[in-house]
């Protein structure tokens, strides 16, 4: 399935569940948390509620919360320029009938948080009807634990929320929209259709997508870019520009695919962040090694631009 414009492609039980749950909150009102690994297609989820509700001919507006926090609350509330003396409206005020996309709120600096639930809560006494949704690749309940993360805030996008499957969790699904990419390319490059070969389409599902959609288009795109023919084998995915590692064909006996040494230490890595709600001291407790490793380590993978890190407070 697609929705146009969107990258909303695939046949899994768990994509069409999340699909489903957004075409049914997308007749109301209520304020959505969409929850996913990066690149996974969080916005494009959101993007879906707004263009399904009958606010689709409004504003749709998204504000990182990833930015530093003054930019974050400029976006938001608006601000003077200071050249021209111009007040520049708030995202609330510009999407009035329409939807705004809080991506990234878990990035949301703390000072801001309790302030952003009581002005979402006062809208109406402004006469201002906006639908507000959410996005979050961390789970905002351990970080409400660890005080992290304003409780209030949290309860409000408690009524209705979706969460989105990792794209190595989808099998063929990946085939569906690495082929919805070629598409794409091919469209906007006019160079005809183009063929992807079912052994270059094994290698591609096989592989560890660990951001997702965002990682597959991009080593698409410069796949195609440096192709010489129309047909995408595994010739092309071997001497495409970027090099990728892709995992072992075959399951282990334990039902695990195999990846990169670097691409295990990076997710185990995540996964103690995540699961400490990111303190560090707890995590490299957990990974035994130094605080002073795993800090390196984290800067590492900042530098190496893996959004998680660059993310990571």
């Amino acid at each position: 399935m697609l929705t146009q414009g969107l990258v909303l492609v695939g046949n899994h039980p768990k994509f069409h569940t999340a699909l489903e749950t957004a075409r049914n909150v997308a007749v109301t009102k209520t304020p959505v948390l969409i929850s996913g690994e990066t690149g996974s297609g969080k916005k494009a989820l959101g993007s879906y509620i707004h263009t399904n509700s009958a606010r689709k001919n409004a504003r749709l507006e998204v504000v990182d919360c990833s930015f530093d926090s003054q930019t974050v609350e400029k976006i938001v509330l608006g601000y003077r320029d200071d050249e021209s003396g111009r007040f520049n409206r708030g995202v609330l005020e510009v999407a009035n009938g329409g939807t705004v996309i809080f991506a990234n709120i878990d990035a949301l600096d703390e000072s801001f948080q309790k302030r952003l639930y009581t002005i979402l809560q006062e809208l109406p006494d402004y006469e201002l009807d906006v639908r507000i949704l959410a996005t979050t690749s961390k789970n905002l309940s351990k970080l409400v634990s660890a005080g992290k993360f304003s409780r209030a805030l949290y309860t409000y996008f408690s009524g209705a929320s979706i969460d989105v499957v990792a794209l190595r969790e989808r099998g063929t699904d990946v085939e569906l929209i690495a082929r919805h990419f070629m598409n794409e390319f091919a469209s906007e490059q006019g160079t005809g259709e183009l063929t992807l070969a079912e052994e270059a389409a094994r290698k591609l599902s096989d592989y560890n997508w660990t951001q997702n959609l965002t990682e597959l288009k991009a080593f698409i795109r410069k796949t195609l870019a440096n192709m010489a023919g129309k047909t995408l084998d595994l010739e092309a995915i071997e001497n495409g520009e970027r090099k990728v590692e892709f995992a072992s064909v075959e399951a282990d006996e334990d039902g695990f695919k195999l990846m990169s040494l670097k691409d295990a230490e990076k997710l185990l890595i995540k996964k103690a962040l995540v699961f400490t709600s990111e303190n560090r001291t707890q995590a490299a407790k957990i990974l035994g090694v130094s605080i002073r490793t795993l800090r390196n380590k984290i800067n590492e993978y900042r530098g190496e631009g893996t959004s998680y890190f660059i993310n990571l407070r």
